[in-house]
């Protein structure tokens, strides 16, 4: 996922600086490391926020994230946005990542627990489901998404008694993140953000918590500590984008979901996954001027 972007100027140097802060071989698990490596969430999440911040490097470089850039994440990707907002250094984001994602993958390893993906439905009709499941929305995705988490045997449970006119598909993750089973994790990982030097954003930033604009730097990345236990709530995030009349979107790498609900939830909006270098140029030919991401 990140050797083509190594081929880029600078990207090799972050990228060892990035490896120091983590104390991850990002460049190995970006390029040749097995799947079983990657898919372990305490490698996932780093290798996820530095994908995105060489999309960003890139973009930067090209003159291409103007003042008026709105920026978002959804769960991980926070800490790139925050980065990307001047928040916080790339190191740091870096720094973060690994330790949120060892932190709630020793927090998985307590209990047996999963996600599953609810697709369509009525929403009061979904919620309650889940509810009668043992289960909790974990992400409310909009466009008709709703991921629910929780205990192994609720997601069966839900499965078995499933909502009206909705499709069910369990998710490959180590466990119910974005839930009280996520609680060891934040204990865990908030000292370490504590220490964190910040910086107000110097980009509109929007938080998971509420969709809502942060001004604080402090504030944000409290936010960011605070989400491993709360939903992402990625539909208010959406409102807010088309309330501040964002007119472009770009999904940073690794793309695919978010451009995917933004072609559902944003429809008038110029949408662009970018997944590898190439993938800049054709954004930049049909939006000149990027102002959103």
């Amino acid at each position: 996922m990140l050797a083509p972007w190594l081929e880029l100027p600078g990207a090799s140097a972050r990228l060892e600086d990035w490896s120091a802060a983590s104390g991850l071989d990002l460049e190995r698990l970006g390029t040749t490391a097995t799947l079983q490596e990657i898919t372990d969430t305490a490698v996932t999440q780093p290798l996820v926020v530095a994908s995105a911040l060489l999309g960003a490097a890139e973009l930067r470089r090209r003159g291409q994230i103007p003042s008026d850039t709105v920026v978002a994440g959804h769960s991980i990707g926070e800490l790139a946005a925050l980065a990307v907002a001047g928040v916080i250094s790339e190191p740091d984001a870096l720094r973060l990542a690994a330790a949120r994602g060892a932190a709630m993958s020793r927090a998985c390893a307590a209990r047996p627990t999963g996600m599953i993906a609810v697709l369509g439905g009525l929403e009061a009709d979904v919620l309650l489901a889940l509810d009668g499941a043992g289960l909790v929305p974990a992400n409310r995705n909009g466009a008709g998404q709703i991921v629910a988490a929780g205990p192994l045997e609720a997601c069966d449970a839900l499965e078995q008694n499933p909502p009206g006119r909705a499709r069910l598909r369990r998710l490959e993750v180590a466990g119910a993140f974005h839930t009280s089973h996520m609680e060891p994790a934040v204990e865990e990982f908030r000292p370490l953000a504590d220490s964190v030097d910040v910086n107000d954003p110097e980009l509109t930033l929007l938080s998971n918590a509420d969709g809502n604009v942060v001004t604080s730097g402090r504030d944000a990345l409290d936010r960011v500590v605070s989400q491993i236990t709360h939903p992402v709530r990625w539909d208010l995030c959406t409102q807010t984008m088309l309330k501040l009349g964002v007119d472009a979107f770009v999904e940073l790498p690794p793309s695919g979901a978010l451009v995917g609900l933004a072609k559902r939830m944003m429809r008038e909006v110029d949408r662009h996954g970018i997944t590898t270098p190439e993938d800049l140029e054709t954004a930049m030919v049909s939006v000149p001027s990027l102002s959103g991401a």
